[in-house]
């Protein structure tokens, strides 16, 4: 059984105009509506006591109001026992001293926060609604109450932005003593409202400049690489939840808008609220094929510094990672994109660099 947890929580204060998460802004009466549709939800759901982690993103978790995170957590308490990493995502105008108690109480012990950028200017270019000053006070907030381990979230090749902006934020960052950070590029998904309005990111050679200098400024302040746009500052700091998607095990996804992973199996819940209410169970399943399974597994695989498992390759698909690909394999060791070394195959600083373009080689029809 899976020993990981993903639950969405749909609700927003404001709408980020990059998001293309299932979201919605926050109602009260809506929120109760949903987390009773979500209590019934896991209730009927054959959902393992022994997880390792649990990850509540979003929208915006701590958009919820006091009673209803109570709720929320209540919900879920039965299967917080054996947690070894409990992430919540929250913006930190939506947080506060009450809020950081309740998620102390409970077992939270690692923190998520919506920081994206220092410059105010940027922050309203996305309809983002807090300050610097506001993330320094969260931080404060989270550290009083012993919840340290904090990861905040920075994006680049923003419109119009440069690579001083990129290297104020950073600093910025930095100087709040985070355990981890994760650093996206602008991807301008269509259904969002960036997408609705034609904006589009800086330009690839300037977006390239900001991540050569994002993983080099990094590892002069200690933080490693461990995935493509994950760092942190200690090997016991790598998101144990994240690098279940990343070495391709299976999870639970938990309510409107979640997907979960079981086997072969994957599905998507409804992104529907009115379907959700009336039918918190409703989900769309897909059961993927051998060569798609192991294609995905070296897609996510790749991602991770430290490579792909090829000995949980072959445990999992019952053939040997050379059996399948030795051709592409070879192909992209002698162009210096990939080595093999220790049971992993991995991407070469070269090859990590244009990671689609080396995956495009074991797609069945390249």
């Amino acid at each position: 059984m899976p020993r990981a947890m993903y639950l969405h929580v749909p609700f927003c204060k404001t709408i980020c105009y990059y998001c293309d998460f299932v979201h919605q802004i926050y109602r009260t009466e809506m929120v109760d509506r949903w987390l009773i549709a979500l209590a019934y939800e896991i209730g009927q759901r054959n959902i393992s006591k022994e997880l390792d982690t649990i990850y509540v993103g979003g929208g915006t978790p701590s958009s919820l109001n006091e009673d209803q995170l109570l709720k929320l957590f209540e919900i879920i308490r039965p299967y917080t026992k054996y947690v070894k990493e409990f992430t919540v995502e929250i913006n930190p105008e939506t947080i506060n001293e009450k809020k950081v108690q309740i998620l102390k109480e409970y077992g939270v012990n690692r923190i998520s926060i919506g920081y994206q950028a220092c410059q105010e200017s940027i922050l309203k270019s996305m309809n983002r609604h807090h300050t610097y000053k506001d993330v320094e006070k969260c931080v404060q907030l989270f550290h009083q109450c012993g919840i340290t381990n904090i990861s905040l979230d920075i994006m680049y090749s923003l419109p119009n932005s440069t690579l001083k902006d990129v290297q104020e934020s950073l600093w910025n960052a930095l100087a709040l003593s985070p355990t981890h950070l994760s650093l996206y590029s602008l991807i301008i998904e269509e259904n969002s409202v960036f997408g609705k309005k034609g904006v589009l990111p800086c330009d690839e050679d300037t977006e390239a400049d900001m991540y050569d200098w994002i993983c080099e400024e990094l590892l002069s302040h200690g933080f490693h690489q461990y995935e493509i746009s994950n760092f942190a500052c200690g090997e016991e700091f790598e998101s144990l939840h994240n690098k279940v998607y990343w070495n391709y095990e299976d999870f639970y996804g938990v309510s409107i808008g979640a997907s979960g992973k079981n086997g072969l199996a994957r599905y998507d819940n409804t992104r529907n609220m009115r379907e959700y209410l009336e039918d918190p169970l409703k989900t769309n399943q897909i059961i993927l094929t051998k060569n798609d399974a192991m294609f995905e597994m070296l897609m996510m695989g790749l991602r991770l510094k430290k490579g792909m498992n090829l000995m949980k390759f072959e445990e999992r698909f019952q053939t040997t990672f050379d059996t399948v690909y030795l051709k592409e394999k070879q192909s992209c060791i002698d162009d210096g994109f990939l080595m093999e070394n220790d049971g992993y195959l991995y991407c070469t600083d070269r090859g990590y660099h244009i990671l689609n373009n080396v995956l495009e080689r074991f797609l069945p029809d390249a």
